[in-house]
């Protein structure tokens, strides 16, 4: 029998937030993105809109800005989506990054996040 592979669920990885929705953020993904929950986002800085965090970019998406709570899938046209922005916990294990990034790249993010008082636990 093939082995079967579960995706990440909406806000999985989320350990804990502040009270409310203080922690929270809409954010409008740009096109051309399909992102699964938990991933690691960067926001672009002329047009405000959020992408996959890389940390060799130059657009602003080289600062990790927050981690996506659920799957936002924009491949065609802008989607609205919903970040951890501030002030949370979110397990390591749970978080999605860019394909191939290293783990050099990996721990820029964490410290983009851990500056945002997004902390990464299980490391």
């Amino acid at each position: 029998m093939p082995v079967q592979t579960e995706a990440i669920h909406k806000n999985e990885g989320n350990l804990s937030e502040g009270n409310r929705t203080i922690s929270r953020e809409e954010i409008t993904v740009v096109s051309g993105q399909n992102l699964g929950a938990m991933f690691v986002v960067g926001k672009i800085t002329a047009s405000g809109k959020y992408k996959e965090y890389d940390n060799a970019a130059v657009d602003g998406s080289q600062a990790a800005a927050g981690v996506l709570i659920g799957a936002v899938d924009a491949s065609g046209a802008d989607k609205k989506g919903v970040i951890i922005a501030r002030y949370g916990e979110v397990d390591y294990d749970t978080l999605q990054w860019k394909s191939a990034m290293s783990q050099g790249d990996k721990d820029a993010g964490v410290a983009d996040l851990a500056a945002l008082g997004i902390i990464v636990r299980g490391k």
